[in-house]
């Protein structure tokens, strides 16, 4: 970690994590102010929340801390939250309703048969990079399980793939010059103030949902764009807009994190060849606690906001209602009162209570056994493959503080039994 920096000095904005996570700054915030106030310069500030026990409790009180007025940073007027409102931006009841109607596919059970297709996935993602020597990992091999497994279940052609990757890309990086078709914070993203990441790539995923839709309402597959047209919620299908950006979130929020996971598994692995030694000693340890350190050393998403409806406090902290809350999950990763060591990467490590999914309650990510599944499945099938993996060139870090991503890791591997 690097020095401490003083309260007053704390930087949470996006230039704040182009180099890295600042975990020196969530451990002062986790020591001297668990609740403290941020004076975001992007708009009105926020209560950020660092303490693992809190990040719980927050989260699990939905009457108190809504997801209604926005689940991100940015400030949302009448308008733009009914156009942009997604299941992200609900409460229950009618968050349960829709996490309801694309559920069946993520539970564990139905996660659990999807391994063998999982593996065979895999395999013809590893088959296809590892002969190529030197490459980029996050083109190569981070980004290909999530998107294709996504496209299955969405029953997009896999052909496709490239392009809901890259739709993808340029929402989520809003914030980034390399992605970014309009930065969030330019004027001109005022034009696009009512769609998702005030970004024109959603125009786009949004024409193609529907003509997929319009497919699906002639002839329905088992798939869930299907549930998404013919299946209806209190005796109503969804809307136009309701279709938009249900699909939307399941585009983004299917491909990226798990994406992001892997890359920093593997650059952990890198990092720490110790611990990449205990998962060629014991491969079982991989599967069984490996991937949970994986998931919790990345932190793929660093945060969700709440807005509080009531006038409230918490840790003694009086909390006015309307003031947003925001809840820093890769800080609550690091939490000391809860993780032993916790700057260390342990592929051992357990119990390992990571709040990479959420904090809990009904907005617990609907795609966590699949996701950590992928991750169980690809460090399964490659590290057997690989004798050596080392990183040569800079890892490129994307310019936002929401997501923990990686752009770029060029490497060179040998594989088993090659010179």
């Amino acid at each position: 970690m690097a020095p401490l920096p003083a309260l007053d000095e704390i930087d949470l904005g996006n230039d704040a994590f182009v180099e890295r996570i600042p975990h020196e700054t969530f451990a002062l915030l986790r020591r001297e102010a668990p609740v403290w106030w941020y004076d975001w310069p992007g708009g009105r500030g926020f209560w950020c929340v660092t303490r693992h026990s809190d990040v719980v409790s927050v989260s699990r009180d939905t009457k108190t801390f809504s997801s209604a007025q926005g689940a991100n940073l940015e400030d949302l007027d009448e308008e733009m939250m009914a156009a942009r409102r997604s299941m992200l931006e609900t409460d229950p009841p009618r968050h349960t309703r829709l996490r309801g109607l694309v559920g069946p596919p993520f539970t564990p059970r139905a996660v659990k048969a999807y391994e063998l297709a999982l593996r065979e996935l895999t395999r013809e993602i590893l088959d296809r990079a590892l002969p190529l020597g030197e490459f980029d990992f996050v083109e190569e091999i981070a980004k290909e399980l999530p998107i294709r497994v996504l496209a299955r279940l969405l029953g997009t052609p896999e052909s496709d793939t490239d392009r809901l990757i890259d739709w993808g890309d340029r929402m989520i990086a809003n914030t980034d010059p390399d992605y970014a078709d309009v930065l969030h914070d330019s004027p001109a993203s005022e034009a696009y103030r009512l769609v998702p990441f005030r970004s024109p790539a959603a125009l786009e995923l949004f024409e193609y949902g529907h003509a997929l839709a319009a497919e699906r309402r002639r002839e329905p597959r088992d798939d869930l764009v299907s549930k998404l047209v013919h299946t209806e919620i209190d005796g109503e299908r969804l809307t136009e807009r309701e279709f938009d950006t249900m699909f939307l979130l399941l585009v983004v929020a299917g491909n990226e994190t798990t994406r992001q996971a892997i890359a920093h598994g593997m650059l952990a692995l890198v990092e720490h060849p110790d611990q990449w030694e205990r998962l060629r000693g014991d491969p079982q340890l991989a599967w069984e606690r490996g991937a949970d350190e994986i998931l919790r050393w990345s932190s793929p998403v660093l945060h969700f906001r709440r807005t509080a409806t009531a006038d409230t406090e918490i840790r003694g902290q009086p909390i006015a209602a309307g003031d947003k809350v925001v809840v820093w999950y890769v800080s609550a990763n690091f939490d000391e009162e809860v993780f032993e060591a916790p700057e260390r990467f342990d592929v051992g490590r357990s119990p390992n209570r990571h709040l990479t999914f959420g904090g809990g309650g009904p907005h617990y990510c609907l795609g966590a056994h699949l996701a950590k599944l992928e991750v169980q499945v690809l460090f399964d099938e490659l590290l057997p493959r690989l004798a050596a993996l080392e990183v040569t060139g800079p890892v490129e870090r994307m310019r936002t503080n929401f997501t923990n991503a990686i752009k770029r890791m060029p490497v060179r591997v040998t594989a088993r039994g090659a010179r």
